[in-house]
């Protein structure tokens, strides 16, 4: 793997990490819906240059399917407005760093989703969701054995990032990545908004006093981090780049302790060690079996 693959990769985390304790910091000023609708509609118009260079660089090639191209677009956003309007709600009642990795859980969630898809899991995935369990008890649960209001709404949220993620891997192979990520933000950036005149007072001066966090979310966040994601995870297995990806929950406890100062418990600890094990657990392959036709295959071929 290309070193420089890796620094995008890594930097794609660590921009990730941090934006869990800008959108802590910006609930201070706005609500969720009102932060989700702005950050949404930055990041697309951030997408927006990218794009018009694209289309320079492709002028006189074969332009990509439309209908394929806005329907992906549009899948996505609904998704993704559904589950970052759960995260956003949830991360007013808990710290950034139990957010960072409550969130984390998609990454073990996909493959379990996938068996709706028709699609294999092994026993190494399910040990991981055992393990993954464990950890949100630790993280989550209180002396008491309750859940709080907010972990409950980060995991739905993880759930519908997973849904997410199994979305994108069916439409990104017929569609320009980039182009269904602009379409993607600016749904996701209406449909927010739709709940943020209904249910809340967003006002321009409160906008401009989280003009911080808003951007750090929307321009690097959205724009910036999806954009690193898409040219670093050329060339590199989607193994090894979703390991490097994973690192932005570890990114987010660290950002929430050195920029708010907030700590977590050694049994909170503990919790947060057993999800970032279940994590790389999860995303290391499974050793294929050997067919009987290649085994022969192998050995005619030695004995040749």
């Amino acid at each position: 793997m290309k070193t420089k693959n890796a620094c995008m990769l890594l930097l794609t985390a660590a921009i990730w990490g941090f934006a869990f304790v800008a959108q802590s910091v910006g609930m201070d000023y706005l609500g969720p819906f009102t932060f989700n609708a702005v950050r949404s509609l930055i990041g697309g118009i951030t997408l927006l240059p990218f794009i018009a260079l694209s289309v320079r660089k492709e002028d006189g090639k074969k332009a990509p399917r439309s209908r394929t191209l806005w329907l992906g677009g549009l899948c996505c956003g609904i998704l993704l407005f559904a589950a970052s309007s759960l995260q956003q709600i949830g991360i007013q009642y808990t710290t950034a760093g139990k957010a960072g990795f409550i969130t984390a859980c998609y990454i073990v969630l996909v493959p379990v989703l996938g068996i709706l898809l028709k699609k294999k899991t092994g026993l190494r995935v399910w040990a991981a969701v055992v393990i993954a369990l464990a950890g949100l008890y630790f993280l989550c649960m209180t002396e008491r054995f309750t859940v709080g209001k907010g972990d409950v709404y980060l995991f739905l949220g993880a759930v519908l990032f997973a849904l997410h993620i199994l979305v994108i891997d069916h439409f990104s192979p017929r569609a320009d990545g980039v182009r269904m990520a602009c379409i993607q933000f600016f749904t996701c950036g209406l449909l927010s908004s739709v709940p943020m005149f209904l249910l809340e007072t967003p006002k321009v001066s409160d906008i401009l006093q989280a003009w911080a966090p808003i951007l750090y979310a929307g321009v690097l966040s959205c724009g910036v981090a999806y954009t690193l994601q898409i040219l670093g995870q050329k060339n590199v297995s989607p193994t090894i780049a979703s390991l490097i990806l994973s690192l932005e929950s570890c990114i987010s406890v660290l950002a929430g302790f050195i920029i708010l100062g907030e700590k977590l418990s050694a049994r909170e600890l503990s919790g947060c060690v057993l999800m970032f094990g279940a994590i790389i657990l999860a995303q290391i392959p499974e050793k294929k079996k050997k067919t009987l036709q290649e085994a022969r295959n192998e050995e005619s071929a030695c004995s040749s």
